[in-house]
């Protein structure tokens, strides 16, 4: 049996399309994975910034079209890159396991930065949370791929990436800060892959075997509220979800949802706790727009 596995062609997609392959191995013995590689909107504009290329879906939707027209038969995205509508003719087979889904700072500690720091970040969301938390900090864009990234870290006080793609890609900044969620909430599935295939594809049911359940249910709550919120990583929106702390059954989880003003000036967020994590995602969406002006914040974005 032969699977082809449609991927973007950066170091990391490459590292996430060869971890669904292993996995694969493990699933179907004997399975031969053959890796597409598919350059996206996202991978051939290096310069403007992703808020004004449309944000969501810019590096998954050729990705995803190499699977419908039957170029390959799954694909395999960074979760935090779908949109929140599930794309037609597409199903979202598998969540495997989550890595931190943390933002880092890299070059200088948070604590460390000096009064009026430049910190560069192509994302709305993280300069918006960052400037909610340090009013006197000054934003870059930043693009390309995480050695770019890095790279340009050390041209200003700081960049930011996600915690995530260090760890996949074993790389050792000599100074990379976590950054607590309390301050920056991190993007709609961080740190997380998604696996997709036709809807009609007869693997569907075996390819189920690859989701990891908790990653799963917290990808889930998370797309919940990124579904109701209409938005996506060109909005400085942001949601997490873990399993509830304190609760040995495992049947509680805690989503946590946020909305700012691009500016920062205004953040609003929501934490709630309960066993339906999706419905607990669309009700804190909805309470953010509804009574914490979200939607006024929406439309100034």
């Amino acid at each position: 049996m032969r699977i082809r596995v449609a991927t973007r062609g950066s170091s990391l997609a490459l590292w996430q399309a060869n971890r669904v392959a292993s996995l694969l191995t493990v699933t179907l013995p004997g399975v031969v994975v053959e890796i597409v590689v598919v350059e996206t909107t996202g991978d051939r504009d290096q310069t403007t910034p992703l808020v004004q290329m449309g944000g969501q879906g810019v590096f998954v939707k050729e990705v995803q079209l190499a699977v419908l027209d039957g170029r390959a038969d799954i694909a395999v995205h960074s979760a935090k890159d779908l949109p929140g509508a599930q794309t037609e003719g597409l199903s979202l087979v598998a969540v495997p396991e989550r890595a931190d889904p943390r933002d880092v700072l890299v070059g200088c500690l948070l604590a460390d930065l000096p009064e009026g720091a430049i910190v560069a970040t192509g994302s709305i969301r993280r300069q918006a949370h960052l400037a909610n938390y340090r009013p006197d900090l000054r934003f870059t864009d930043l693009r390309g791929n995480i050695g770019t990234r890095l790279r340009k870290a050390r041209e200003v006080d700081a960049a930011v990436v996600a915690k995530a793609a260090l760890d996949r890609l074993g790389l050792l900044p000599e100074v990379a800060d976590p950054v607590d969620p309390a301050i920056l909430l991190p993007q709609v599935g961080q740190g997380a892959l998604a696996v997709e295939c036709r809807s009609d594809y007869e693997m569907l049911p075996t390819l189920g075997g690859l989701d990891d359940p908790v990653a799963r249910r917290a990808v889930d709550a998370e797309r919940a509220f990124l579904l109701e919120m209409g938005a996506g990583c060109d909005l400085p929106i942001a949601a997490y979800a873990h399993p509830a702390i304190d609760d040995s059954s495992g049947s509680n989880i805690t989503v946590t949802g946020a909305i700012a003003s691009p500016d920062g000036v205004v953040l609003v967020r929501e934490e709630r706790t309960g066993s339906d994590g999706s419905a607990i995602g669309h009700e804190i969406a909805r309470y953010l727009l509804d009574d914490r002006g979200g939607a006024d914040l929406m439309a100034q974005s």
